[in-house]
């Protein structure tokens, strides 16, 4: 800017360096503005889809929760005349109008407080908060499985393309993908823990209660995983710099690990990312077969208990967690990738 100030135009040519000089220091400040415009906007429209995602989500677990039945049916002993009835439907305001407990609903969350449970008779987030860990050590074993299971073998698969090796990865992504998680966490439990009695069939506390859940969470995982890190690393082998690497004459080995293997593990970690979060909250199943204190089986108690505070808890902030990590994703994607962020 001293050099502008310094350069004082007298004649044409003077006006013309003057403009050109002006122009250039001033272009790298504009092309920033545009990229931080840019980025902004990017950022505001994707929280904007995501606000409206979870606003979709509790209408939704709303009103779907209501078509279970009434919860007070289930609190009274049988026989209890209708002033019973009125009485707990009142305790939890479920004598109101739909819209008017949706308003209330959203009002009382924005303060904090998502309602109490309806069965337990505490507040739905502190439920929630007390399972939570639990949820997320069979969540961190099963993810860890998966990954230890699924990386080694869709690298394989692809450093061996149509042998053996890639023979059995198929299968094992085939049968991943179509055996579900209950039935493996039932045959694991009829073997292991029926047969021969070496695992604990159901609860929690020690190292040995985790291993048959969190295998038969990160079973469907790890065949994901597999067929990502074989097509990530096939992707990777036919690219230019490992067919460089090649031809100066490195080992294969080397090739493999140093520049081929780092490369295809951005896409599966990426993935592994956003299944961390999937996989905490698809674990109903697996938890309620093994009787596993966490998330899954809360949201499974609340649904048999007609628990309304408490299912719309649990969903909902399985549905942040989501949302919140496909915003992060698609943020590092826009910050990596400048296409992504102009729209191109």
């Amino acid at each position: 800017m001293q050099a502008l100030a310094n350069l004082r135009p007298t004649s044409y040519a003077g006006c013309r360096q003057f403009s050109i000089c002006v122009f250039v220091r001033a272009m790298p400040l504009c092309m920033a503005v545009e990229r931080g415009s840019a980025m902004q906007r990017y950022i505001l429209k994707r929280a904007f889809y995501a606000l409206i995602s979870l606003v979709i989500l509790s209408i939704t677990i709303f009103c779907l929760i209501r078509f279970t039945g009434d919860p007070a049916i289930l609190m009274v002993e049988p026989g209890a005349s209708d002033a019973d009835l009125q009485a707990i439907r009142k305790e939890f305001g479920l004598d109101k109008s739909l819209p008017v407990q949706y308003g209330v609903f959203v009002a009382n969350m924005f303060r904090g407080d998502f309602g109490k449970s309806i069965y337990y008779r505490e507040p739905a987030f502190d439920l929630y908060l007390q399972r939570l860990p639990a949820s997320l050590w069979l969540t961190a074993v099963a993810m860890s499985i998966s990954l230890v299971i699924g990386i080694p073998i869709g690298i394989l698969s692809a450093v061996r393309v149509d042998s053996w090796v890639d023979s059995i990865s198929k299968t094992f992504s085939i049968l991943g993908l179509s055996l579900p998680s209950f039935w493996v966490g039932l045959m694991l439990m009829m073997i292991f823990s029926v047969s021969f009695g070496w695992l604990p069939s159901s609860g929690s506390g020690t190292f040995w209660h985790i291993i048959m859940p969190a295998f038969s969470l990160g079973w469907v995982f790890s065949a994901a995983h597999t067929r990502m890190a074989r097509s990530a690393m096939l992707e990777v082998m036919g690219s230019e710099y490992v067919k460089l690497a090649r031809l100066k004459g490195l080992p294969e080995k080397l090739v493999i690990v140093k520049h081929a293997f780092k490369n295809a593990l951005i896409p599966v970690l990426t993935l592994a990312g956003i299944n961390l979060v999937i996989m905490m909250n698809a674990a109903v199943v697996v938890e309620s077969v093994f009787a596993w204190p966490g998330i899954g089986r809360l949201l499974y108690e609340g649904i048999s208990n007609r628990d309304f505070p408490l299912v719309q808890t649990t969903v909902l902030m399985g549905g942040v967690m989501i949302v919140v990590i496909n915003l992060l994703v698609d943020i590092l994607y826009a910050y990596i990738d400048p296409r992504i962020r102009y729209g191109q």
